[in-house]
């Protein structure tokens, strides 16, 4: 089948870097408004969420590559933050997407994504999940309570630690990765109407004569050059597929752990 090829011209990109000693973005890049269409998909940047760039979030443990001893066949590994400028369980009122898209009803919160597997959403600074021993990549952000996550450098941590006695090869969190975080799950109702597409970047800028993230929902294609929130509107119910992918330059897959991704969501009346 023939791909059709959607860009999205920008003038800046957001900045996200996991490295220590990365310089932290302070401002607010510029954003583009053009929506993509393909066929029935239209994909619209989300441009008028609040900023809270003001937020911090730190994790406290599990410390940087900690080794846990595993206690059994799971074990309770107890995550614990530090929050500022940021209030868990209140809902995100200003926005499209406060009224218009998926909201939890528990309010704003935490996401946690192991290993680029789907997220914990978390409504408290410390909590106790029980894991499988292993290799884990942690990686921590701010959402608002429509699931759209704070992208500037105080707003995350990315780390890794170990359950029992593992051999796993560490990950190299200094090059640029991508992780997914939404859509996610079921959608029923008026929340079908608009999906939001989020994921989360660190290490890399994207530009249009950059690195990219390409996108194929249900097969048809988008290049992204900003990194902002999506919605997603025109999906059909039942099944939907999106793909993702941290592309270079030339639209070569970039190397990493979690760079391409598949994820599928339902959407019911």
């Amino acid at each position: 089948m023939k791909n059709t090829f959607f860009m999205l011209t920008v003038a800046a990109a957001c900045i996200a870097t996991g490295c220590e000693t990365a310089p932290k973005e302070t401002s607010t890049p510029p954003v583009d408004t053009t929506t993509m269409v393909a066929e029935e998909i239209r994909l619209s940047p989300l441009t008028d969420s609040p900023a809270f760039s003001d937020a911090i979030l730190e994790l406290n443990s599990p410390a940087e590559n900690a080794k846990i001893k595993a206690t059994d066949s799971t074990t309770a590994v107890t995550f614990d933050y530090t929050l500022k400028n940021y209030k868990l369980t209140e809902k995100t009122t200003d926005g499209s997407c406060a009224l218009n898209c998926a909201n939890s009803d528990k309010g704003q919160h935490i996401h946690l994504i192991l290993n680029n597997k789907p997220y914990l959403a978390k409504y408290e600074t410390n909590f106790v999940e029980k894991l499988d021993t292993g290799h884990y990549v942690a990686l921590s952000f701010l959402s608002r309570s429509y699931h759209e996550s704070l992208k500037h450098f105080e707003a995350y941590d990315l780390r890794q630690f170990t359950v029992g006695s593992v051999h796993a090869k560490k990950v190299d969190l200094k090059k640029p990765l991508m992780f997914y975080s939404r859509p996610k799950g079921e959608y029923a109702g008026k929340d079908t109407k608009r999906v939001l597409l989020d994921f989360y970047l660190v290490n890399t800028e994207l530009s249009e004569t950059g690195n990219k993230v390409r996108a194929v929902i249900n097969g048809k294609e988008f290049i992204i050059t900003t990194w902002q929130a999506y919605v997603i509107e025109g999906l059909p119910l039942g099944e939907n597929t999106i793909h993702l992918e941290l592309i270079d330059k030339d639209n070569n897959i970039i190397e990493g752990p979690y760079n391409v991704v598949d994820r599928v969501i339902t959407l019911k009346k």
